[in-house]
Parts: C-alpha cells; sequence; structure tokens
C-alpha cells in the first residue's frame, strides 16, 4: 500500500504515505464548496508534476555531477467546469546561476519534460513547461 486516506468531514482528507508516515491535508478549493485552506486534490497533482520534474532533473544532474540545488518551479493549475477537471498546467521552471553547457541545459530540459508524472497524465491535460536558465 502507497499510503492511506481518511475523509476528516467537511471536505477535508488526511492522506497518511505508509512508508514515512508523512501527513498531507486536502481541503476542497473556495470555488468547488471547499474552505480551501489546504492544497486542493487537483492541486497535488500539478504539484506532483513540479515535484517529478525536480526530481528527475536532480537524478540527471548527480549523474551529470551538476549541482541544482535552489531550482525553483512555479506550478499554475487552470481547471474547466463541465466537466470540473484541469485543462491546462503552466510549469515555469527557474535554475540556480551556474553555468551549464548546451548539452547540460539538453539533457535536463528533456528529463524534467519526460518525468513519469507528465508521462502519467491524461493527453487532454495541457502542459506548457519553461525554462530560465539564468
Amino acid at each position: 500500500m502507497t499510503s492511506n486516506v481518511i475523509y476528516k468531514g467537511e471536505l477535508r482528507t488526511e492522506a497518511t504515505h505508509q512508508s514515512s508516515q508523512a501527513v498531507i491535508i486536502t481541503d476542497a478549493p473556495r470555488d468547488n464548496h471547499g474552505k480551501g485552506n489546504a492544497f486542493s486534490p487537483t492541486d497535488l497533482v500539478a504539484t506532483a508534476l513540479g515535484s517529478c520534474m525536480l526530481t528527475i532533473m536532480g537524478i540527471k544532474a548527480r549523474e551529470l555531477e551538476i549541482d541544482i540545488e535552489g531550482a525553483e518551479i512555479s506550478i499554475y493549475k487552470r481547471m474547466d467546469s463541465e466537466p470540473r477537471r484541469i485543462v491546462k498546467i503552466l510549469v515555469a521552471i527557474t535554475m540556480p546561476k551556474k553555468k551549464y553547457t548546451i548539452k547540460d541545459i539538453r539533457i535536463l530540459e528533456k528529463a524534467a519534460i519526460h518525468c513519469p508524472v507528465a508521462k502519467s497524465l491524461s493527453p487532454d491535460i495541457e502542459q506548457q513547461v519553461s525554462f530560465a536558465w539564468t
């Protein structure tokens, strides 16, 4: 088992990761009858995309002996109402100031775009990814 999720009432859930016992709380968003005091489930989907991209980039960076600590991703999720679903995720990746070769940049960008979450999302969800190599 990966996780256990309990409905806590008032459109809130508590998910516990089984191997680490880490806990994530979700709330329904304000625009869907919730309080919006925590990530919504669809926020977690969009956020998982960014986390996965940085993780896979980190694996590749380690292989290339490049330090990407401080790399940052800003996520924007766009919803549609009929049916209610994610239609677009904008991912803006800002890399720390380093001297990257063209080859390093290509490898790291490819790693991000081909991360497992990106490949697991429906093709109906537009993924727009930008990189800032400052």
